[in-house]
């Protein structure tokens, strides 16, 4: 019979807790180079360990709710009125402006839904919205409305004169994505803004891929409201907001209490909030710093997959882009095989937005790119952060070069 092992006390010793490092995750927060590689930081960022920190001595100290009067209320709510004022101040809005949401999804609806007509809007949007805020414009149009497509370039971006071309007199609401989740692609506003208030119509812009990645500026914007959600930018999940302009009156998706100024009902979660915050003042502590970090792993990555990965198309290559996003057709390739495999290698990115997985349909994006069919259908979507490394991304492109020429030499023999 096999001995039992037992320590000195003669008692079974106690088996060690779990850790990061189980799982590939080493204390900083970086996956191991050696272990799985995640290059899928557009559907999810991990939460930096600052702001884990943040959250957790914010839920101790400031866990009571911020609206009771005694003076445990009183902690949270200045602890709630600092981190509006770090978020107000990272996104040039005034701290009154900012209304605190789940998240992207929330702040898009509660944006779409309160800024036109219910059911009866004119909407002018980009073939390559969001899921959410294709749902929302959708919903918004159902009794007697309609969407009216802003066309884009071949790089993904507004085109000017069609902008001009379009239906200004009838439009009720102008929404656009102000860095795209599946190539990054980056939109001036600037004309689209002019227009918008020129012809007193208000513009949404969903910012959620692009708080946190790079600097927003909302008076820049001109926006009318602007949506952004925290775990996209090393935040928590659960929490994002929406910046309403001062002077427009957006009614509550939510109802039943009188938090946020009675524009979104629900006990504020404070330690989230907190996070939030904490995260996007870290960005903005060395923007800089971060973005061409960021850019430098991108563009490692880009050029070894244009050496030895090839053929394949680089979507928005000359267009302003998200640093940290890469969006490439391995021509001749299954998208979603490709995924499969490189799953297999250790490798998680994705084939475009998380929100729209689970369609083999082409990325619309992309067609109204003027992308054929057939490179729609290969292309995937790598997207860094600042937890990789550049040793991390010569080993994810190791990894995907390799599962590439192996696919091609499969298909070859067929």
């Amino acid at each position: 019979m096999r001995k039992r092992l037992r320590n000195g006390h003669g008692q079974r010793p106690k088996q060690r807790p779990a850790r990061q490092t189980d799982f590939g995750v080493n204390r900083r927060g970086s996956v191991m180079s050696a272990e799985r590689i995640y290059l899928d930081n557009n559907a999810t960022t991990r939460i930096l360990p600052e702001v884990a920190d943040v959250m957790a001595r914010t839920w101790q100290a400031a866990f009571a709710n911020p609206g009771s009067q005694h003076s445990f209320g009183q902690d949270a709510r200045r602890c709630l009125d600092a981190a509006r004022e770090t978020t107000a101040s990272v996104l040039n809005c005034s701290p009154g402006e900012i209304v605190f949401t789940s998240g992207g999804t929330e702040s898009i609806n509660t944006a779409v839904g309160g800024l036109v007509p219910r059911g009866q809007a004119t909407i002018a949007l980009t073939a390559g919205e969001h899921p959410a805020t294709l749902a929302a414009c959708r919903r918004a149009t159902q009794n007697g409305g309609r969407l009216v497509f802003m066309p884009v370039d071949g790089q993904g971006r507004l085109e000017e004169d069609g902008l001009h071309q379009l239906p200004w007199e009838e439009l009720d609401l102008a929404a656009v994505i102000l860095a795209h989740n599946e190539t990054g692609v980056i939109q001036d506003l600037t004309v689209l803004s002019e227009l918008c208030r020129k012809h007193q119509v208000p513009l949404f812009v969903d910012a959620v891929q692009a708080v946190g990645k790079m600097p927003v500026d909302f008076r820049e914007l001109g926006a009318a409201a602007m949506a952004f959600g925290a775990h996209k930018f090393h935040g928590p999940r659960g929490i994002g907001g929406l910046v309403i302009r001062a002077g427009i009156s957006v009614p509550a998706l939510l109802i039943g209490g009188h938090q946020e100024a009675g524009r979104r009902a629900g006990t504020e979660p404070v330690p989230l909030v907190a996070g939030m915050a904490e995260s996007l003042r870290l960005f903005e502590e060395r923007p800089e710093e971060r973005i061409d970090a960021v850019r430098a792993m991108r563009d490692r990555l880009e050029e070894r997959l244009k050496a030895d990965a090839g053929p394949v198309r680089i979507h928005g290559a000359h267009a302003s882009r998200l640093p940290n996003t890469l969006s490439v057709a391995f021509q001749g390739l299954d998208g979603e095989a490709l995924l499969v495999n490189l799953n297999l290698e250790g490798v998680a990115c994705s084939l475009g937005s998380t929100c729209a997985s689970g369609s083999a349909e082409p990325a619309p994006t992309l067609l109204a790119m003027g992308v054929d069919r057939a490179d729609c259908l290969s292309s995937v979507r790598f997207s860094l952060s600042c937890q990789n490394t550049m040793d991390e991304v010569d080993e994810a492109a190791d990894r995907i070069c390799r599962v590439v020429q192996r696919m091609h030499a499969v298909s070859a023999t067929v």
